[in-house]
């Protein structure tokens, strides 16, 4: 990454309220970086603010307001970095929502909300800042999830926003690597952060109105919630977000774990789906 000898680079961090968010805010700070950490609701940046207090870099750390959805936010935040800091070395595109559902009982407006939030708003904080990250030789980081790669029962909206991600950035980082901007996704598989939490689920009552699909997700929820029972540290998965803001030319794809290569790997090589197919269809065989 091209950088000034005189001032430390700059990088924008959206969904910075919990999570990977948090902790790749502050492992950037410890990094090196001006991080502006932006979140929807500033009022909830306590938790974020005492951990880089805790960390000795909270003066590096800026909390500023940016909600991805809003469009006219997205371009306030760029232009009040550049304004700011005189440059923009990076953008870690990091806020995003779960969508748990099928399609026939969740209806499209499930897919919309997580299009909205995990696909546009990565495309439109991206778009913004693209002219400050030719300048400066910069990065687009963006979390995607092995979702974005393997699609997963109950989650069909939640991996086609990540899908769709990944379809965006695997097209545009040809692009943006001819004017000198490097693209780089970033895939966690479970991750012990809020983002389950931050469903909300009601078990019993998505069981409840589940008709024809009880048995498939009760399978489904057993599985998948038993697999958070070993899910990396939030802190762990920002370390791969940072050595992406870091590496001398990181790759366009990263996993945050063994497992998430492995995973991964199972799709990437299965060129008529049924490799896929057999694995998630085991998650939902209720027999």
């Amino acid at each position: 990454m091209s950088t000034a000898p005189t001032a430390a680079p700059v990088v924008l961090i959206t969904g910075t309220s919990s999570g990977i968010g948090l902790a790749a805010a502050v492992a950037a700070a410890a990094a090196g970086f001006r991080v502006v950490a932006t979140l929807r609701d500033t009022a909830k940046s306590g938790p974020l603010l005492a951990a880089a207090e805790s960390a000795g870099v909270a003066e590096r750390v800026r909390v500023q307001q940016l909600d991805v959805t809003d469009p006219a936010s997205v371009a306030a935040a760029v232009d009040e970095v550049v304004a700011e800091y005189g440059r923009l070395d990076a953008v870690v595109n990091n806020a995003g929502a779960g969508a748990l559902g099928t399609v026939e009982l969740a209806g499209t407006e499930l897919f919309r909300r997580a299009l909205e939030v995990n696909f546009l708003g990565v495309v439109d904080l991206t778009r913004v800042a693209l002219p400050h990250l030719r300048a400066s030789g910069g990065r687009v980081v963006t979390v995607s999830s092995v979702g974005g790669v393997v699609g997963q029962p109950f989650n069909e909206a939640y991996c086609a926003s990540k899908f769709a991600v990944e379809g965006f950035l695997e097209s545009l980082a040809p692009v943006a690597a001819s004017t000198g901007v490097t693209v780089t996704v970033v895939e966690p598989g479970a991750v012990a952060s809020e983002f389950v939490a931050n469903l909300q689920l009601d078990v019993p009552a998505l069981l409840a109105a589940a008709g024809p699909y009880e048995p498939a997700l009760k399978a489904y929820l057993a599985t998948t919630l038993a697999s958070f029972d070993n899910a990396q540290s939030s802190a762990d998965a920002a370390a791969t977000v940072v050595h992406a803001l870091t590496a001398e030319r990181p790759p366009f794809r990263l996993q945050t774990t063994e497992w998430a290569t492995g995973f991964v790997a199972t799709k990437l090589a299965d060129t008529d789906g049924s490799a896929v197919q057999a694995l998630t269809s085991s998650w939902v065989d209720a027999s």
